[in-house]
């Protein structure tokens, strides 16, 4: 069977997939340089480039750069720059299944192996925009990093250099700037970048005039990206081959929802226009209130959930949905807890909560409540705490399913002993694996250990957990009433079985 490339796409049968679209196969110009080549820039950024072409609404296409070795260059070299999208979920109560052939990369271009390619695209002229993924940790300053490393350690370092050499090649031309739209997921992004590109800009020496040009003619916008992208599905791929008649090696999967939150100026939004392409793209000069409704709806969601749902007997997130108890449990903590603490406008609010929740149901995504459990005493801080902390305020009384959830926690961490990295709990008789900090997990362990099955004592470990400063950036025995209530929870969960509890706190809210 054939691999996927330009030169067969259109000759392959279409029979069994009737709704497989082919992206334009026109030789657009690189108007985009993207660091990074995985699936999520792929599900999300080069098929939002794809829609723009097809609309006929940009007519350029991807250069893609692998910043470090091991990565799908070759393979993406090997196809063209082509491979199939298949995006699945739960859309207004539908299942929807969409394919897609992406034909928006031009090539890619290994960094180590071909730095001197890397450059010469800076000297494109109608190269105008910057993508990166580089994972949480990519953009980061490295002292390590030289001006004449080929290339530097640090994405920040690359880019640097790239900026350099577009600013030489142009001898220092202000319309030849970028708009510079990192995807990694840490608050503030582009202006985190930008700082650091600056940081080096200096301590290279590379001269006042760069730095100008770095801050007047490029843009560094802060971006909040949300698309689940699964990624190569290996488990039906040889289905989904059969279907397609012939080879992606390239396949990428992800759900239907999208969203992309930009912060910048909205001029920029003729040049890249999103909307009237039909995305869902938010052009904002404050994405705060968007990145706080993601992180205490969704993640706020998970976080509230899973690990009462765990102990509870449940596996993954559609089995939450699927489950009355906990169903009525997440909705609950949603509409009557948590939107009730945000600031923006409250259809707006709804709308978000009910894509949520659409989302949890998708039935091609297995999203195991294990995994969303990692680490949870510091996504407790940043995605639950807040939403907590703001109902008080606000109603000067405990949110009983956010209060719950902290005692959830407490519970879920209780385990025999720390192997491997990990503390050991127990449910139902089965061991399961608690991943978290090695002090968060011992400092569990120890208190746990302290336990003679009595409430006075649970009441002495919630004072200790309540009151560790360094979790919560604050003593959260301070909140008139929390103690006792989590104290209450938290042995009505070790003596009564969750379950019973989890109905109690149903009905009470």
């Amino acid at each position: 069977m054939e691999v996927l490339g330009r030169n067969n796409v259109k000759e392959k049968s279409l029979k069994n997939i009737s709704n497989l679209k082919i992206g334009p196969l026109e030789s657009y110009p690189e108007k985009v340089i993207q660091f990074g080549e995985g699936n999520f820039l792929r599900g999300f950024v080069d098929w939002m480039f794809n829609r723009l072409n097809s609309k006929g609404l940009f007519n350029g296409s991807v250069a893609v750069i692998q910043p470090i070795n091991g990565g799908l260059i070759d393979v993406i070299n090997s196809q063209d720059g082509l491979y199939t999208l298949i995006l699945r979920g739960i859309q207004n109560g539908e299942v929807v299944n969409n394919w897609e052939v992406i034909t928006a990369i031009s090539r890619g271009i290994d960094l180590n192996s071909n730095f001197e390619e890397f450059l010469k695209l800076a000297q494109n002229p109608e190269l105008r925009v910057v993508v990166s993924n580089t994972t949480e940790a990519g953009i980061a300053y490295s002292p390590d990093d030289k001006p004449d490393d080929t290339p530097p350690g640090s994405f920040p370092g690359k880019l640097t250099v790239f900026l350099y050499h577009r600013f030489k090649a142009f001898d220092g031309d202000m319309s030849k700037g970028f708009i510079i739209m990192p995807c990694e997921l840490i608050d503030r992004n582009g202006d985190n970048l930008k700082k650091i590109v600056l940081r080096l800009a200096k301590e290279w020496k590379l001269g006042e005039r760069f730095e100008e040009w770095i801050e007047k003619a490029n843009y560094f916008l802060n971006t909040l990206v949300d698309r689940i992208v699964t990624g190569y599905p290996k488990d039906e791929i040889e289905d989904i081959t059969n279907m397609l008649g012939y080879r992606d090696n390239l396949v990428d999967t992800g759900e239907i929802f999208h969203l992309w939150v930009i912060e910048g100026d909205k001029k920029l939004e003729r040049e890249l226009p999103f909307r009237e392409a039909g995305l869902n793209v938010l052009w904002t000069d404050n994405m705060e209130p968007y990145r706080t409704r993601k992180v205490r709806i969704l993640n706020g969601a998970h976080t509230m959930t899973v690990l009462a749902a765990y102990l509870y007997g449940l596996d993954t997130v559609q089995e939450c949905i699927d489950d009355s108890i906990v169903n009525a449990y997440m909705k609950k903590g949603i509409y009557e807890e948590i939107i009730p603490t945000l600031n923006l406008p409250e259809d707006e609010l709804l709308q978000y909560a009910k894509d949520v929740l659409e989302r949890f149901l998708n039935p091609f995504i297995k999203h195991y409540l294990l995994s969303i459990s990692l680490n949870s005493v510091s996504k407790f801080k940043t995605r639950v705490l807040p939403s907590l902390l703001e109902y008080v305020k606000l109603r000067d009384e405990l949110p009983k399913i956010l209060t719950f959830s902290l005692a959830a926690l407490f519970a879920f961490y209780k385990g025999d002993a720390v192997h491997e990295g990990a503390l050991i709990g127990n449910r139902n008789g089965n061991e399961y694996k608690i991943i978290d900090d090695l002090s968060v997990l011992n400092t569990f362990l120890d208190i746990w250990n302290q336990w003679d099955g009595s409430k006075a004592e649970l009441e002495a470990i919630c004072l200790k957990l309540l009151g560790k400063e360094e979790w919560w950036e604050c003593d959260l025995n301070s909140i008139a009433g929390l103690r006792e209530k989590v104290s209450n929870y938290l042995f009505d969960i070790m003596t009564k079985g969750i379950e019973n509890v989890l109905k109690d706190v149903i009905s009470e809210s």
